[in-house]
């Protein structure tokens, strides 16, 4: 029997990393290929299926490996994207607390572009601090701001 001297991987997920590593380690030229390149025909999919569909489009000479950094940029590469993780969390919790802030009837987002920056921040804490009086919440307004306390209000 033959010895192979290339492995091909599907990425899913980080499952495929440390068998990635392990392979790579061992001499094997290891080639991570994109999910769509070996799409197979939906139904019946089971890793086995899998297996063989990419084994024969290897076979015909189909699959090529997608960019893999070397080791020096793969800490900076998965700083970055867990850098955009990070940023995509906080617009989605932003949005969560405007949301919630509809629901209690205070429509903060309408006049004040940014809740998390000075004015709605501090017109948050007010809230949570108990004030309830439109023209003190108003009054929290940063100088910057471009609407108004009486728009605010």
């Amino acid at each position: 029997m033959a010895r192979h001297s290339q492995a091909f991987k599907e990425s899913t997920g980080v499952y495929w990393l440390p068998l990635y590593e392990i392979l790579s380690a061992a001499g094997l030229d290891v080639k991570l290929v994109n999910v769509r390149q070996v799409k197979n025909v939906p139904g019946r999919k089971t890793d086995v299926l899998d297996c063989q569909w990419i084994q024969l489009l290897h076979s015909y000479g189909l699959l090529e490996g997608v960019f893999q950094p070397d080791q020096a940029i793969m800490p900076l590469r998965a700083y970055t994207r867990h850098r955009e993780n990070w940023t995509r969390y906080a617009g989605q919790h932003i949005q969560h607390m405007q949301k919630a802030l509809r629901l209690m009837n205070l429509n903060l987002d309408a006049v004040v572009t940014d809740i998390t920056g000075t004015t709605g921040t501090a017109i948050i804490q007010a809230i949570l601090k108990g004030e309830r009086n439109a023209q003190v919440l108003a009054g929290f307004r940063d100088g910057r701001c471009k609407k108004s306390e009486e728009a605010i209000a």
